[in-house]
Formats: structure tokens, C-alpha cells, sequence
């Protein structure tokens, strides 16, 4: 800049002097044409210089973030009040609209009649599940009592048998003994008495009647056998039945509970709704343009929000450049900012980072190969934003949308200066421009 600045005086004196002062040569065309040729030169070194050491940006514009207001409802739902006036600022948690609550305390107060049912009817399958279980228990126990009763008289039958197979080895030796006394008297009558003969068929015939008892024992044991074994299936067909009813108890059981989950899912819902029937701010800041009124109906059925959250905190400048001039641009450099709002005035900040990106670059998935074309010079090269944070502790006289110019400074010098002369004298023309005719 200082060579340049040098050259340009040094040119100047001497073409003053050759041309003018001694007229040691006439002003030809031919040298005026050089003349202008090598101050049109010199001129770019400062066109390039302020280009790439001090970016400048007129199109920059303050950036705040905004938040959808988008009521959070099921159903189409009156607005019954507006608690909110536009422009003013607002905290985080205060209420914005109220939506009309009737149709969901209705609901509310349906699910919680239905969740109390559901937990009786859980109650009620608990008590039938602990019968059907005390029916089982008990249903075992007879299974066992009528086994025992089988066992029982199974033994009895075997003793039974076993009585009538004595009696028959009894009746046997009996008849045996009768047909030898028999044999004995009549080969010889004075060999045996009459009495020994008679007591001998005497004892056959009782041994015949035990035989006869053993055989009526033996059918009244298997008879009380089959009847225990009778006692027995029914025993375990009520075992079998219990059980099927206590499967059924621990079912309607699952059901009930899976119920009681559903409709307290359901209460949760819809207690979740009731409490968006109250719009709080989710951020600190205002609304404008609100256009919202009581009995005004929103919900599922509009499309879009009912009005827009301007965040107070964290808003920016947003400054467009060209891509070649942010060769030198780094984070953390000092920036002057001009904003039409404020006439005459220069407000400091710094770069905070560079939106290295553009929708030029950006491909949408499809099918389709891409096509490239040549650039229609009718259009603008596509810039990137540089975002500038401003500095001072009142952000607030920063407003969503406010436009003026950016310069930012890559390093100090004479560059610098020019740059701080140019964006003040744009600052100063805004008391003038745009002409109002």
C-alpha cells in the first residue's frame, strides 16, 4: 500500500512537472493514453488490496432464531384466550394462549373412571385366580385321598384273594381228610369211629363255606376297589378342571393388567394434552404480527403455526461474500458493522465462523443423472455467509431482519483505514439514501 501510494505521488510530481511546470514535453495523446494506462494500474492495488485484507459486505442482516408456536393438540380446539401482547417480551414458561381444556378434562376424568374399573377388574381376576388356586390345592388333595383309597383297596382285594386261596388249600385239605376217613370205614368200620368220619365232613363243609366268604370278600373288595377307582378319575378330572379355571383366572388376570397399562398409557396422553392446552413460551423473547383471537379454532386441522417466537437470545450477523475475498478471513477478527436502522453510527463485533456452504452444492437423492450446463452470467456467483457476533450487552437494539453493510478487518494498516473511511461515509449516507422521491 505505502509503494503504491509512492509511486502514484512520484508519477504525479513528475508528470506535473514534464508536462506543465518545464514543458519539456507536449501532452500528446499518446501519453495521456499511457498516462491513464499506469494510474489505471496503480489504482488496481488498492481495488485489490481493500477487496481481500477488508471484505465488505452490503447485504448483511441480523439473524435471531425463531420457534414455531404449533399447538400440540389431537383435535381442532378453541382458543379461549390470547395472553400475550404482540411486541412485548416474554419469558421462558409464560403463557402464550389458552386452547379450551373442557374436551380434554373430559377425557381425562373417562380414562381415570376406566383405570379405576380396570384396576378392580384386576382385583376381581386376583380373587377368582386365589380360589381357582385353593380349588386346585384342594382338588389335589382328594386326587391323593381317593389314590390312597385305591392303593387301600387294592390291598384289601389282595388280601382278600389271598383269604380265598387259603380257603381253598383249607377246603382241599378238608376234602382230602373227609375222602380218607371215608376210605378207612369202609375198608375197615372198626379202624376209624363214626365220629372222626362225621367231624371230617364237618370240616369240609365249613372249609367249603370260608371258600364261599373268601369268594364274596374278594368280590366286595374289587367292587370297593372299582369304586375308588372311580373316586379316583372324578378326583382328577375336578383336578384337571380346576386347573383349566385356574389358567383362565391367570389370564383374565393378563388381560386385566395389560388393560390397566393401556388405559394408563391412554390417562398419560391425554393429561399430556390437557397440559398443552396452556402454550408456554419455550424460549425468552416476543411475538409480533399476531394475528391470533379468541374463539379462533386450531389444531390438527391448520397446517402451519399460529404465530412465531423471536428467541432473545443468541442473535447474529449474517454477512454474504464473495468466496475469493474470505481468503484471509479467520475466526476472531474485528468486524464494523453498519446497520440502516442507525444512521451515522458504526457498531464493533467479530467473526464468529464461515458458513462454508451453498445450495449450489447441494444434490437431492433421485434416479436421475445430474445435468451441468454453463453458468448464465445473468446470474450472481454464489457467496458464503460470515457469521458476526456484535459486541455490547444490549442485543436487544439488534432486531430480527435489520440490514446495513459488514466490513471485516484481516489485519491493520492503511487498508484498514481506507475501509473505516468507506463504511462510514455509506453509515452517514443513510441519513440521505434512499431518496423518499
Amino acid at each position: 500500500m505505502t509503494a503504491a501510494l509512492l509511486i502514484l505521488t512520484v508519477f504525479s510530481v513528475v508528470f506535473w512537472l514534464v508536462f506543465f511546470k518545464f514543458k519539456w514535453l507536449r501532452l500528446s495523446p499518446g501519453w495521456g493514453i499511457f498516462s491513464a494506462f499506469f494510474v489505471l494500474h496503480v489504482f488496481l492495488v488498492f481495488v485489490i488490496g481493500m477487496r481481500f485484507v477488508t471484505p465488505y459486505s452490503t447485504n448483511a442482516i441480523v439473524v435471531q432464531h425463531t420457534i414455531q408456536l404449533i399447538p400440540r393438540l389431537p383435535d381442532p380446539t378453541l382458543v379461549t384466550a390470547v395472553l400475550v401482547e404482540e411486541g412485548v417480551p416474554v419469558k421462558k414458561g409464560q403463557p402464550l394462549f389458552q386452547f379450551d381444556r373442557r374436551p380434554y378434562e373430559y377425557k381425562v376424568e373417562q380414562l381415570e373412571a376406566q383405570l379405576r374399573a380396570s384396576r378392580a377388574n384386576v382385583e376381581h381376576a386376583q380373587a377368582g385366580a386365589e380360589a381357582a388356586d385353593a380349588k386346585v390345592v384342594s382338588a389335589r388333595d382328594g386326587v391323593g385321598q381317593a389314590q390312597a383309597a385305591v392303593d387301600q383297596a387294592k390291598a384289601v382285594t389282595a388280601n382278600a384273594i389271598a383269604s380265598v386261596d387259603k380257603a381253598k388249600a383249607a377246603s382241599d385239605l378238608s376234602r382230602t381228610e373227609e375222602r380218607i376217613a371215608l376210605n378207612i370205614q369202609q375198608v375197615n368200620v372198626a379202624a376209624i369211629s363214626q365220629l372222626k368220619v362225621a367231624e371230617a365232613k364237618q370240616k369240609f363243609q365249613e372249609a367249603i363255606a370260608a371258600v364261599r366268604q373268601a369268594d364274596a370278600g374278594v368280590q366286595q373288595a374289587r367292587a370297593s376297589e372299582q369304586q375308588a377307582r372311580a373316586a379316583l378319575s372324578a378326583s382328577q378330572a375336578a383336578l384337571r378342571q380346576s386347573e383349566a379355571l385356574a389358567r383362565q383366572a391367570a389370564f383374565a388376570i393378563t388381560v386385566a393388567k395389560g388393560e390397566v397399562q393401556s388405559f394408563a398409557a391412554q390417562l398419560d396422553t391425554a393429561r399430556y394434552y390437557l397440559e398443552n392446552t396452556t402454550l408456554v413460551a419455550s424460549e425468552d423473547g416476543r411475538i409480533i404480527n399476531l394475528q391470533v383471537r379468541p374463539g379462533m379454532v386450531s389444531g390438527t386441522v391448520r397446517v402451519a403455526g399460529i404465530a412465531a417466537l423471536i428467541v432473545e437470545a443468541d442473535r447474529y450477523v449474517l454477512a454474504p461474500l464473495f468466496q475469493e475475498t474470505l481468503k484471509y478471513v479467520r475466526p476472531g477478527q474485528p468486524v464494523e458493522v453498519s446497520l440502516d436502522l442507525y444512521p451515522g453510527q458504526i457498531f464493533t463485533g467479530k467473526v464468529d465462523s464461515i458458513w462454508r456452504g451453498s445450495r449450489a452444492g447441494q444434490y437431492l437423492p433421485s434416479d436421475e443423472l445430474p445435468k451441468f450446463h454453463e453458468t448464465d452470467p445473468r446470474i450472481g456467483q454464489d457467496q458464503y455467509a460470515v457469521k458476526i457476533l456484535l459486541d455490547g450487552q444490549d442485543q436487544s437494539k439488534f432486531p430480527i431482519g435489520a440490514q446495513g453493510t459488514a466490513a471485516i478487518y484481516t489485519s491493520h494498516g492503511v487498508w484498514a483505514v481506507l475501509r473505516k473511511i468507506s463504511i462510514r461515509a455509506h453509515s452517514w449516507l443513510n441519513w440521505l439514501y434512499p431518496m423518499p422521491f
